[in-house]
């Protein structure tokens, strides 16, 4: 199979998101309106997936789905934004997960309820029914790590047997701090640690993160740390940092999605031949350009041209 059509494949959650915007957060036993109301494909990786696809990247998404009238909805989303939803794991008898988000428009604040009552994550079985031969990078969201472990350890041997240039790069996200996800480090080529984990270890800046989570990615890795307003910090092998500041949008509006944005964005360009600080910086344009606006639509638009734009 020719490189260039080889896909991107993230593998995750995806969910139902309920956008409440207001521009007052609401006291608590009160009733009041809101100034509009939408409902929105969500989830990191198919967040991730959307912003791939609408940056030009051929796109796959890999997760569990209910069925039922909504898991419709989404997977018509899927087909809006040219997903490739083919590997979704069907499971009946379950809930699809639901977030309801509470966004102010005033200062740019996101409150999210979520509920994922008894859908499972997608497990080693349905991973290993996927062709590898069909992509050429797979991101993992950090859920379920021991199974995702095992995903990895079989695209690794896959890899194996392949020569450097044809071999499926792989990155992981490691977002919330429970300890369970902490094994992922050592499994990715490019490991995105969030701000929330590096605050769990007592880290204040996202180069002392780099820094002091370096140790713990395997040789030749890349770990990438976003700080929300203060930008975005990288380590290579080549042990120098890298950084990129942020670039936010003229007015706050929306940062649902924003880490899902800057890591799509790092990925897309590091598959398509930037360099990191092309990458850092790239992520870093996208998911502030996003916070300008309600959910994801413009960003082809405004970055026709991938990372090049």
């Amino acid at each position: 199979m020719e490189e260039e059509t080889k896909k991107i494949l993230c593998v995750g959650l995806v969910c139902l998101d309920i956008i409440n915007v207001v521009d007052k957060y609401p006291e608590e036993d009160t009733d009041s309106r809101c100034l509009s109301q939408r409902w929105q494909r969500g989830g990191n990786a198919s967040n991730s997936c959307t912003v791939l696809s609408l940056l030009g990247a051929p796109t796959a998404f890999l997760g569990s789905l209910a069925t039922g009238p909504t898991s419709e909805f989404i997977l018509e989303d899927f087909q809006k934004f040219q997903i490739d939803a083919s590997l979704v794991s069907e499971h009946a008898q379950c809930d699809l997960p639901a977030s309801v988000v509470i966004s102010n428009v005033v200062t740019g604040s996101r409150t999210i309820l979520h509920k994922n009552r008894n859908l499972p994550d997608v497990s080693e079985e349905d991973f290993s029914k996927v062709d590898l031969r069909r992509f050429k990078w797979i991101h993992w969201e950090g859920r379920n790590a021991d199974q995702q472990v095992r995903m990895i350890r079989r695209v690794e041997a896959y890899n194996g047997t392949l020569p450097q240039q044809q071999r499926i790069t792989v990155s992981v996200e490691i977002e919330k701090p429970r300890e369970p996800l902490f094994q992922l480090f050592p499994y990715g080529d490019v490991v995105f640690v969030s701000k929330d984990v590096a605050r769990h270890f007592g880290f204040s800046t996202a180069e002392a993160a780099v820094r002091g989570f370096y140790s713990r990615v395997k040789p030749g890795a890349v770990l990438v740390c976003a700080w929300a307003e203060k930008g975005a910090d990288a380590l290579g092998p080549d042990g120098t940092v890298v950084h990129s500041d942020a670039f936010p949008p003229e007015a706050l509006v929306d940062t649902l999605g924003a880490g899902d944005t800057f890591n799509a964005a790092v990925i897309y360009t590091l598959a398509n031949g930037g360099t990191l600080q092309d990458a850092l910086t790239f992520g870093c344009r996208v998911a502030g350009s996003k916070c300008g606006f309600h959910g994801y639509d413009s960003i082809r638009e405004m970055f026709p041209h991938g990372w090049k734009s």
